[in-house]
């Protein structure tokens, strides 16, 4: 488990590099004479056809609902083993970080809801800001190297993994568009069909993929976003087995496609925020400052009155090694929303590109004054007794 576990964190820091390296190509082609053709490269079209079934979409859908899904199934396999073996397998490991990441949501969409009550439109962003990056948080931390403890690493990871959880389920029952009634039938058929293979015990991956993509499928004609076809399919695959684990023999395959290209490119695609046009009122406008508020205040605010209070009334421990001021730092990390707060963002604008973009904007600006203030917190928080002693080792 140690090793597993040390592996992920190794491969989240340097996807989240490799993050952050898209997101800036995807800006620079957005802002300069390369635009054009970073605007033709997402709205290429892509079409499937089997039989009667034809799915003609443009390659930033494709990215958006497809390729999102697998990420999703990975998150949703993550989840699991958490909940079975991992950090959140029983009820004191997973009290601290639940109730950090429900506080952690709530404070975000009320600090947005603040800037933007009554504002219209733009109201239907309200959850953009509760959502908590892994790949980017984890990527900031890895630049602290061995100063980081290995029980703060899985505090973050057991948050963020409860975040997105919380973010799935949001996406759910919020961000749904003109419910398809037959398509929905068809998924719960397939979701059924998944579940009786779990219950026989198969342990084949086949017919789970199968199954998995005809839900994905159905619930992509539903209304209600495909990547949740992901997350079901994650939940139903099993964990345990007599010589492996389908889980998470399909987790290690899928990890460092999600890490190094599945995540990359959805940066890509979403990151390019175009700055042309927009002045200082674009900027101070209630969408994108409320979403630099729920980042960068209340996120730590939520997450760290929660850890606090629940330390002090004695209904949890901290994590062995970390004292609460690191926590402070690390919930300002968890400001970094990121990929997940993009794709809620285009969820909740999908018919109003101009809002959208000006999301995107205030996305960028409230993840990276997080990732910034975060690391600058853990970097004068963190011990640095062994890198001093490892230095007077070498001098003598």
């Amino acid at each position: 488990m140690a090793y597993v576990l040390k592996r992920l964190l190794a491969m989240e820091s340097a996807g989240g590099i490799l993050l952050m390296i898209a997101a800036i190509i995807a800006m620079i082609m957005a802002n300069t004479g390369l635009s054009s053709f970073y605007h033709q490269i997402l709205d290429m079209q892509i079409q499937l056809r089997i039989s009667s079934l034809n799915l003609d979409k443009t390659f930033a859908h494709w990215v958006n609902d497809g390729l999102m899904a697998i990420f999703f199934l990975v998150v949703g396999l993550e989840v699991k083993r958490e909940l079975v073996s991992g950090a959140l397998s029983s009820r004191e490991k997973a009290l601290f970080p639940a109730v950090a990441a429900i506080g952690g949501m709530i404070f975000p969409a009320l600090w947005f809801l603040v800037f933007n009550y009554g504002e219209g439109a733009s109201q239907a962003g309200w959850a953009i800001p509760t959502a908590t990056d892994i790949a980017f948080a984890l990527g900031v931390m890895a630049l602290l190297g061995k100063r980081v403890p290995l029980s703060l690493k899985v505090f973050l990871l057991a948050l963020a993994i409860i975040d997105d959880l919380g973010a799935i389920i949001i996406i759910a029952v919020f961000y749904n568009q003109g419910l398809s009634i037959p398509a929905l039938l068809v998924a719960a058929v397939g979701i059924g069909g998944l579940y009786w293979l779990n219950r026989a015990q198969i342990k084949n991956l086949v017919p789970y993929l199968i199954l998995g993509w005809v839900v994905w499928v159905a619930v992509l004609q539903s209304g209600v976003h495909a990547t949740l076809a992901g997350v079901i399919l994650g939940f139903l695959i099993p964990l345990q087995g007599f010589k492996f684990s389908p889980s998470q023999e399909l987790e290690r395959f899928l990890h460092p496609w999600c890490a190094f290209f599945i995540l990359p490119i959805f940066a890509f695609v979403n990151a390019g925020v175009s700055l042309q046009g927009l002045s200082f009122t674009d900027v101070s406008a209630t969408l994108p400052v409320g979403i630099i508020a729920g980042l960068l205040l209340g996120k730590p605010m939520g997450i760290f009155l929660t850890c606090w209070l629940m330390v002090k009334l004695k209904l949890a421990q901290l994590p062995t090694g970390v004292c609460l001021r690191q926590i402070f730092a690390v919930s300002v990390l968890c400001g970094i929303g990121f990929t997940m707060s993009i794709f809620i963002s285009s969820l909740a604008f999908s018919t109003q590109p101009e809002l959208a973009n000006v999301s995107r904007l205030g996305i960028l600006l409230g993840s990276t004054l997080s990732a910034t203030l975060g690391y600058i917190l853990l970097y004068l928080l963190l011990p640095r007794l062994q890198y001093e002693s490892e230095a007077l080792k070498a001098h003598h």
